[in-house]
């Protein structure tokens, strides 16, 4: 409990056996629940999930049967914790990449009516040249100024996971419609803009260690952009009454 608000973590993985119980201890006290979604991994992150929550009632598992993806994670993990009672909700990764001390930052501002969805900025960090890889720190930037001239919005680090939201802002949130695989945050940020939701940046430290990033080339190449340009489209574009909606599940190896 945080300014009297019920507070929920929602934590996506795949495969992280190695990270997930240490990420789980990290979590401040304060936070009412944690909610790990397993997203049919093939190691056994969900024994070690389950093992933490034998010391840990906050904890709540869930597993997919198949895997679907990091945003089909989100849906599931924001669903059940929205069933929970949680006021705000908040997404930390299973790989520890997300600093917990960080985390009052980022809610700040909805708790305090200020914004209705907070968004870790990574890029506004000192230490950001020599945390990030390389490669990386050129892709987010790349793909950040993307999203901002496609979609309107005021994001300097979109591909970041780290986030939070009112449970009145996702509410309002067509879930159902959301990207399931990587490119997710984008898709994110542009159905929140399409709801009128307020966005703020909050910088965040950049951790990297011995994680292993999903996203390869395929994806910051041809999927993130895909789904942009979808956005972008449903921006500009009105409605057409009995035109299907765009569903490029090749692009996401489905």
């Amino acid at each position: 409990m945080r300014a009297s608000q019920c507070i929920a973590v929602i934590v996506p993985a795949f495969n992280e056996e190695r990270l997930i119980e240490s990420t789980l201890r990290g979590m401040p006290p304060w936070v009412d629940r944690i909610v790990v979604i397993d997203d049919a991994s093939t190691d056994a992150t969900a024994a070690r999930a389950q093992d933490a929550a034998q010391s840990d009632g906050r904890i709540l598992l869930c597993r997919h049967a198949h895997n679907r993806g990091v945003g089909a994670a989100l849906k599931t993990g924001y669903c059940a914790a929205a069933q929970d009672g949680a006021d705000v909700i908040a997404v930390m990764a299973g790989d520890g990449q997300m600093d917990p001390a960080d985390l009052p930052a980022l809610l700040e501002p909805i708790l305090s009516g200020a914004a209705d969805y907070t968004k870790g900025n990574r890029l506004a960090h000192g230490a950001v040249r020599r945390a990030m890889p390389r490669a990386r720190l050129i892709g987010n930037r790349t793909l950040s100024w993307l999203t901002r001239v496609a979609l309107g919005v005021r994001v300097q680090d979109s591909q970041c996971g780290y986030t939070a939201i009112s449970s009145a802002a996702l509410a309002r949130l067509p879930l159902d419609a959301l990207w399931e695989g990587y490119g997710y945050p984008n898709d994110l940020i542009a159905r929140l803009a399409e709801s009128g939701a307020r966005l703020r940046d909050v910088t965040v430290r950049p951790v990297y260690a011995s994680e292993i990033s999903g996203i390869g080339l395929r994806h910051a190449l041809g999927v993130i952009p895909f789904v942009i340009a979808r956005a972008c489209l449903r921006r500009v574009l009105p409605p057409v009454p009995g035109r299907a909606r765009l569903s490029p599940a090749s692009l996401e190896g489905k």
